[in-house]
């Protein structure tokens, strides 16, 4: 029943501890005593036909079939009224839709898109209401969904849709607020501009819902942009064109996206925010000016917080850099689970896993939120749970590298490799710039088949592993070589893949497939060089 309650896990560890120490307590005095009209009294005290022990008894039956009736009913309204899919609907919560093209060029449809998500962007600007990620409200581009559905899987109690007409160096934008139960509209308006006037408007339209809300934006205003924006229409048109690009999140959509940026920051150089994506295909420098040309813009804080992890191994100055972003756009998804992730790599596992809910709950459809959130039940130790989540995610991007990672990890951490055989040979065997071909699918056959006693499939599938791609995958080669316990090729694995700055080692400190190497001094010295020695102590 504890959950139906959202008691903390850490609450109900006690009250188990608890009732297993007091059982045998209760056993002992219910042998010994028995509850009569006139009180509690020794049972050896009680003439043979004074016992009222039977009448008691039926008492309790029905006292037990009572309370077993309302544990049933509060179980149900658990799983099928307060956590039904996408979870209690927020009292002020918001979906902004990917607004509608209707300027009849399928090629302009950076331009909608691009201004739904900078409204997502101004919306998520406040502590007073939810905001869904575009990950998840993307999800619903160009299909007939009910407007009830979306509320249902999204958890909100609003939508915003609408249309974008761009012609002729004017732009018409129609945006109504609907409520998700019902689908009847509770506000409407249609702004006529010209296009020059395109920034001023976003603010005007994110204060209008906000207002509509009856939440108050934190940003103070009137009708300038927000800090991250340019007064150049060119360079804005380049940078929704880069963005648009950088969403479809494959190498050549990146190249392309570059180019665009290359073109925002050329027409203008003080332009914060095209720095601050060009810093996700590109260098740290673009990420520090982009700080520097946009100290309270929170894409700016959040890229250098990337910067400072993946690039400098930097966990103090990512955490510092994400903590602001975080404080600057509270309502964002992206912002959470990166400072989730940081968190977990340094220890702070209770912290991190509270973070990486709430980016689900802010991004219920996006795959890096779920994923994240499995990498943050296997680090707690919640397995079951982990897997759940892994395979949510899997089905959100079936084609992601390493989309049964978390599943493997789990089942094979539970002891169970038959679990971690089917989710091995459903991951992806794509290419990816993300990863390599094939070497998820052998790390996971490598780890199921050792756990399941197949010793001569896990060489085989191991020895691919590093035949194939052992540039790219030193980590988790000595990840394998750990939960064999093979501690000699283990950390030979872990140094060169410290060498090589391979990601994965950022994990080391919280590794549960580590847990046989704690023990040894060399463990220790390479998470001191990490700088996470404070993680295992």
């Amino acid at each position: 029943m504890l959950p139906v309650f959202a008691v903390d896990a850490w609450a109900v560890r006690w009250i188990v501890a608890a009732a297993v120490i007091g059982f045998p307590f209760g056993m002992a005095f219910a042998w010994l005593y028995e509850w009569t009209p006139a009180g509690i009294v020794r049972e050896s005290e009680i003439a043979p036909g004074a016992s009222v022990a039977h009448l008691t008894g039926k008492r309790l039956d029905r006292g037990i079939i009572a309370v077993l009736a309302l544990m049933l009913v509060l179980l149900l309204a658990n799983k099928f009224v307060l956590h039904r899919e996408g979870g209690q609907i927020a009292e002020k919560s918001i979906a902004v839709l990917p607004l509608v093209n209707e300027s009849g060029d399928p090629d302009t449809d950076y331009f909608s898109d691009g201004l739904s998500e900078e409204l997502i962007t101004a919306l998520a600007q406040n502590r007073g209401l939810k905001v869904i990620g575009r990950g998840s409200s993307f999800r619903f581009k160009g299909n007939a969904t009910d407007s009830a559905t979306i509320g249902r899987k999204l958890g909100v109690g609003t939508l915003l849709e609408g249309t974008v007409r761009r012609q002729a160096g004017r732009v018409r934008i129609s945006i109504a607020l609907v409520d998700a139960a019902t689908g009847r509209q509770s506000w409407s308006q249609t702004y006529d501009r010209e296009l020059k006037d395109i920034f001023a408007l976003q603010s005007e339209i994110a204060r209008a819902v906000a207002d509509s809300l009856q939440v108050t934006l934190i940003g103070t205003a009137t009708n300038a942009p927000r800090a991250v924006s340019t007064l150049d229409v060119g360079a804005h048109n380049a940078y929704l064109q880069g963005h648009f690009h950088l969403e479809r999140n494959s190498f050549e959509s990146w190249h392309k996206a570059v180019g665009f940026y290359d073109e925002a920051i050329r027409r203008d150089p003080n332009y914060a925010l095209a720095y601050a994506e060009r810093a996700r295909a590109a260098a740290r420098s673009n990420a520090e000016r982009s700080v520097a040309l946009g100290p309270a813009l929170a894409e700016a804080h959040a890229a250098l917080g990337w910067v400072r992890l993946y690039i400098d191994w930097n966990f103090a100055g990512a955490v510092t850099e994400l903590r602001r972003a975080e404080q600057l756009a509270p309502g964002s998804a992206t912002a959470n689970y990166q400072l989730s992730q940081v968190l977990l790599y340094m220890g702070q596992v209770e912290e991190g896993t509270t973070l990486a809910r709430q980016a689900v709950e802010l991004d219920p459809l996006a795959y890096a939120a779920r994923n994240n959130l499995a990498r943050a039940l296997t680090v707690s130790g919640h397995y079951p749970e982990a897997e759940a989540q892994g395979r949510k995610a899997a089905e959100l991007q079936p084609d992601a590298v390493a989309a049964h990672r978390w599943q493997v990890i789990g089942a094979v951490l539970r002891g169970d490799p038959d679990t971690a055989l089917r989710e091995a040979a459903l991951e992806t065997s794509q290419a990816s710039v993300r990863g390599p071909t094939q070497g998820f699918r052998h790390f996971e056959f490598a780890l199921a088949y050792y756990t399941r006693g197949d010793r001569a499939q896990a060489d085989a599938a191991l020895a691919e592993l590093i035949a194939k791609d052992s540039d790219s995958m030193a980590y988790q080669i000595a990840e394998v070589y750990a939960w064999r316990g093979e501690t000699d090729p283990a950390f030979e694995w872990l140094q060169r893949a410290f060498d090589t700055r391979d990601p994965g080692t950022l994990g080391t400190a919280v590794d549960p497939l580590l847990l046989g190497l704690r023990g040894d001094a060399r463990f220790v010295a390479l998470v001191e060089k990490l700088g996470l020695a404070e993680s295992v102590r």
